[in-house]
């Protein structure tokens, strides 16, 4: 017969009673005295800590990558060489909505990674489309506040996230992808995933590339309808949530097969589009794929709280022979996500056990809240008494140069960069008749949502630069009434 574990208290004390307060008689006040009850009420007061500001509702799992195919001359990475099998984490999730908003809204998937190699965490933190909206992260907060709730009414607005997108022609591209097919997704487990920007590896022999990651879904691309999808928000909120949790409970393990574009160091200096605008792609006849590995999810978390809500995520965790670029919104990303973490979880948010490395760590960190971690002297650097060193022969940091006045500007265009050109293409060669006419009406009924006229012009405009046909149909349903 198996004993019943004891109920305790967070200090482990036994506790007398798990439904009746201490009180002077069963009709008389309850006692100060009940510690047990106070800290029930009041950890229950603290449960919640912040919700992040975009990405907040959201999903995963634990899984491993295993490598596939040698990319050994492109990257010095342990986590990338032949035969390396490592452990990982990953969060689904939603941009715009709460933490309580339906899966199925139409909006980007963020699809966020965290590698726990030998050398340190690495975290590839991206979305389900190779693109983005903007590329300053002057505008981000920007554009984050455009498609959250109005300030006078605490309403979702179709009208205030259309007037910054059509005062934002760079979002041309990742708003024909987001209105199309892929914008809502059937499952997590039938969506790319996309380090979107453009990323830096090195090798051994020190030479540097510029990559892009593509993780492929092995389940294929599936997507659900605007009726489909507003179904679902009524009946399930949690669709996706569910749907992965089930799969790998009943062994239906999903995996993605992940695909670099690789581009050699000097060619970006060169290349028809600016390789560090976070609105374009490399056309993959310039620059194909190239197999690196499988990532396969095989277990849920056990307590979402502490192992998803707690999890955080930074594209600055780049393990030897990986590093960033001069994508200004990446750059910026490396701040802010770390900061971010810093705001909601503690400055010692990566001694929380999802987010700590699977090697030893030999930090000059010190004190701060919640640190549990002890620290021994000496805790300063340089030091004469045995403290960790530096040594650059581990890094393998990748670096690049720069030189020009300070300026407050766009980047500079190349040959074929201008915010229209891509999105159209993938209008008219991507996309097929029956994937063009539910572009337009899932945009068409997005801007019957509320958008006014000026706006509306506005709209009518920006599609027609994309493509003229697909931008008077677009009209055309508007003024139809749908």
């Amino acid at each position: 017969m198996t004993s019943t574990r004891p109920t305790t208290t967070d200090a482990g004390i036994p506790v007398p009673s798990d439904e009746h307060s201490l009180t002077v008689g069963p009709d008389g006040p309850i006692l100060l005295q009940d510690h047990y009850l106070i800290e029930q009420m009041a950890n229950f007061n603290r449960e919640r800590i912040p919700e992040r500001q975009p990405h907040a509702k959201g999903g995963g799992a634990f899984g491993r990558f295993e490598v596939t195919n040698d990319v050994s001359a492109f990257t010095r990475a342990a986590v990338f060489a032949p035969g390396a099998r490592t452990g990982t984490l990953i969060r689904f999730s939603t941009v715009a909505g709460e933490r309580g908003s339906p899966d199925t809204w139409r909006d980007p998937r963020g699809f966020a990674l965290k590698f726990y190699t030998s050398e340190g965490n690495l975290d590839i933190v991206g979305n389900n489309v190779p693109i983005f909206f903007i590329r300053d992260p002057l505008k981000f907060q920007h554009f984050i506040r455009s498609q959250k709730r109005r300030a006078s009414n605490n309403l979702r607005d179709n009208d205030m996230q259309w007037d910054f997108w059509t005062l934002s022609p760079e979002s041309a591209h990742m708003l024909s992808w987001l209105m199309g097919d892929r914008g809502i997704p059937r499952t997590w487990r039938h969506m790319n995933g996309y380090g979107s920007h453009t990323y830096s590896w090195v090798n051994a022999a020190g030479e540097r590339f510029w990559v892009k990651n593509h993780f492929i879904s092995d389940q294929g691309i599936e997507f659900l309808t605007q009726a489909e999808a507003d179904r679902l928000a009524g009946v399930d909120g949690d669709y996706h949530q569910r749907d992965l949790y089930n799969a790998i409970e009943a062994g239906d393990y999903p995996s993605w097969s992940l695909k670099v574009q690789i581009m050699p160091f000097e060619e970006a200096k060169t290349y028809r589009f600016n390789p560090f605008d976070l609105t374009k792609v490399w056309p993959h006849g310039d620059y194909p794929l190239v197999e690196v590995g499988r990532l396969t999810l095989d277990r849920n978390v056990t307590d979402y709280h502490t192992e998803m809500e707690q999890a955080a995520f930074e594209p600055n965790n780049a393990v030897p022979g990986t590093g960033l670029s001069p994508d200004k919104m990446l750059l910026a990303r490396g701040f802010s996500y770390a900061d971010a973490h810093r705001a909601r979880l503690g400055v010692n948010y990566k001694q929380i056990p999802v987010n700590s490395a699977k090697v030893e760590v030999n930090s000059y960190s010190k004190d701060g809240a919640m640190r549990v971690r002890n620290v021994s002297d000496p805790v300063y650097a340089p030091n004469s008494y045995g403290g960790p060193k530096a040594d650059p022969s581990r890094t393998g940091e990748v670096l690049w140069e720069a030189d020009g006045e300070m300026v407050r500007a766009a980047y500079s265009l190349r040959r074929d960069d201008d915010d229209w050109g891509q999105a159209g293409t993938m209008v008219r060669e991507v996309l097929d008749d029956a994937a063009r006419a539910r572009l337009v009406s899932n945009v068409a009924g997005h801007l019957l949502g509320g958008v006014s006229e000026p706006i509306l012009l506005r709209a009518f405009e920006y599609w027609k630069n994309i493509d003229k046909q697909l931008g008077d149909k677009i009209e055309q349903a508007v003024r139809d009434g749908g």
